[in-house]
């Protein structure tokens, strides 16, 4: 995360959060409620900030839970939370990406946990034949989608950091991970968040919770149902307002995850520049999808954080194609001019 540097670190962030925090209902996806029979739905409910986004994690039907537990179940996810993030973020210094990035080609011992999560990157480079790559960190570097007044790099900037973007460098030794070329930087910012949002699923439901919502910045996840019914889960219009939807979908112990070229952009001289990058021009990639959101089961948030981004890449047409080949994956896609494309087995969404 680049920082506008007109503020302090604390103020930086306290800004950001406090955003957040008042727009938490604005991620591409949103969770529309449901009243429960007695005309209020019980849950226990909190939000924190992990991973540069905010997150939220919901408890439901706390007839099989009481609350001192439900909290101490959200509690320990938030902590798993935060010992990810001191693993795979880019710029906390001590991370292990951190120390790979800045290791000069020298080998790094990482967590298990890192390792697992970097082999994820790397199957998706290979699912996608390269066109995801996680070692594109050198040319996100010089993209900043952040700054009050952003600037487009230099054609010999970009030119440069392609030559260290290729996932193939990436030796894994056990536990130690090696960069081949010295240049090369890894950025798990594709895969590593859904990835979490699985691990979190997994320790509330060892906590014995049995009816949730993971919210990790538009990643969700839905544990079980609510009392007896589906969640029902909203996708906002591109570009809109918090209200609008293009439509809805129904799902239980499902993770849904939405992605879109509009999420972060800057426009200089009429034209709009995305953060989805292509690794072979190191600019934007020309791209007609807007915003596409996977839906498939528990344990699936990381495939579908880099599939999203993958669908993103490859367009419409050759994104739908490339679900319609995965096994329990559905998704939806919105075009340019608002059109709606879903794959065939999509049938729980519902256009407004």
């Amino acid at each position: 995360m680049i920082l506008n540097m007109k503020y302090s670190y604390y103020e930086v962030h306290m800004k950001k959060f406090l955003t957040l925090l008042l727009t938490i209902s604005m991620v591409t996806t949103l969770i529309i409620s449901q009243t429960a029979c007695a005309g209020k739905t019980e849950k226990v409910e909190k939000d924190s900030y992990y991973m540069d986004t905010m997150c939220r994690i919901s408890i439901y039907d706390m007839k099989d839970m009481d609350e001192e537990k439900a909290e101490s179940a959200i509690d320990a996810a938030f902590a798993l939370c935060a010992e990810y993030e001191s693993l795979i973020s880019v710029t906390r210094e001590g991370s292990d990406i951190y120390k790979i990035n800045h290791a000069k080609g020298a080998p790094v011992t990482c967590d298990p946990r890192t390792i697992e999560v970097i082999k994820k990157g790397i199957e998706y480079g290979e699912l996608s034949d390269g066109k995801f790559d996680i070692t594109i960190g050198q040319v996100t570097d010089l993209w900043d989608f952040h700054a009050e007044e952003p600037e487009l790099p230099s054609a010999s900037k970009i030119k440069a950091a392609l030559a260290a973007v290729d996932y193939h460098q990436i030796k894994i030794d056990g536990n130690t991970v090696t960069m081949e070329n010295p240049a090369g930087e890894i950025n798990l910012g594709g895969v590593g968040k859904g990835y979490v949002g699985d691990k979190v699923a997994e320790l509330l439901q060892e906590r014995g919770v049995t009816s949730a919502v993971i919210n990790l910045g538009g990643n969700i996840i839905a544990i079980g149902d609510k009392d007896g019914e589906d969640f029902k889960i909203g996708i906002t219009k591109p570009f809109s307002e918090r209200d609008e939807l293009i439509g809805s979908m129904t799902v239980k112990n499902a993770t849904v995850v939405t992605s879109g070229t509009y999420e972060r952009s800057f426009e200089i001289d009429g034209k709009t520049y995305h953060h989805i990058l292509d690794v072979n021009s190191g600019y934007p990639v020309d791209t007609d999808v807007v915003s596409v959101s996977l839906v498939s089961g528990l344990g699936r948030s990381g495939d579908c954080d880099a599939m999203s981004t993958i669908c993103l890449i490859l367009g419409v047409k050759e994104g739908v194609k490339f679900i319609e080949k995965v096994d329990g994956v559905e998704a939806v896609f919105v075009d340019q001019d608002g059109k709606i494309t879903k794959t065939r087995g999509m049938d729980t969404f519902t256009e407004e």
